[in-house]
């Protein structure tokens, strides 16, 4: 069983290392602790030692986890709940249900189908703008020429909250490389925090690269493998 505690608190002092490093206050970093592919059991661990956001990819596991969460009396505080996976049309309903974040919205149908599926018992559902930094055909994410376009349509849907964008760059070792598309998307970041006051998530940062994602802004990091090992 890995010792879930001793990895939360090693990504926790990175962050605070990476955060000091650039004068930044390591408390407007937000963990994500990506939970995809992993059991209950080990979200409670992570639960247990005081971690409250999770993210998911799959919808069909995902909401088998939450729906267990539920009805599992050890959870007495609230979990936010967050999908970062590419979103079929025909997967939005139980996302629009049962989350409280999708962060993974990369054009204007899957908003309005997440916005006409939102219950109105719950309060407008968070959602960050998904960004193709890197070009790269394999990945999902508008192009950064239309994120301002985009996040206007978006902002006007009224079961939805425009929190910020999203973003994975390309796997690369070039340092300069990684950290100018880090930068540009911090860029449109700042664009859109100027139009919309409620804009205050830069989502970007993984296991490998948190360090040049929190220097060049980030204020929130999705940390799977780090916390709970490698992937099933």
């Amino acid at each position: 069983m890995t010792d879930i505690s001793k990895q939360i608190t090693m990504v926790q002092q990175k962050i605070a290392q990476a955060a000091l490093r650039v004068k930044r206050d390591e408390q407007e970093i937000q963990l994500l602790a990506v939970s995809k592919t992993k059991p209950v059991s080990l979200i409670k661990q992570a639960y247990q030692f005081g971690l409250r956001h999770f993210g998911e990819n799959y919808v069909q596991e995902s909401i088998e986890k939450i729906q267990q969460i539920k009805e599992d009396n050890d959870f007495q505080d609230p979990i936010f709940w967050y999908f970062i996976g590419p979103l079929q049309s025909n997967k939005t309903r139980p996302v629009a249900e049962h989350f409280d974040w999708v962060q993974s919205v990369d054009r204007l149908k899957i908003a309005q189908r997440l916005n006409d599926q939102r219950p109105t018992v719950l309060s407008p559902l968070n959602i960050c703008l998904q960004v193709n930094i890197s070009g790269e055909e394999s990945k999902s994410g508008t192009t950064l020429s239309q994120v301002i376009e985009l996040a206007s349509q978006v902002s006007k849907l009224p079961r939805l909250k425009l929190r910020g964008i999203m973003a994975i760059p390309e796997k690369t070792n070039d340092l300069q490389q990684l950290e100018k598309q880090f930068q540009a998307l911090h860029n449109i970041y700042r664009e859109l925090q100027n139009k919309y006051p409620q804009v205050d998530t830069l989502s970007m940062g993984m296991s490998g690269d948190l360090e040049s994602a929190i220097a060049c802004g980030s204020t929130m990091v999705r940390i799977g493998t780090d916390i709970f090992g490698a992937r099933n």
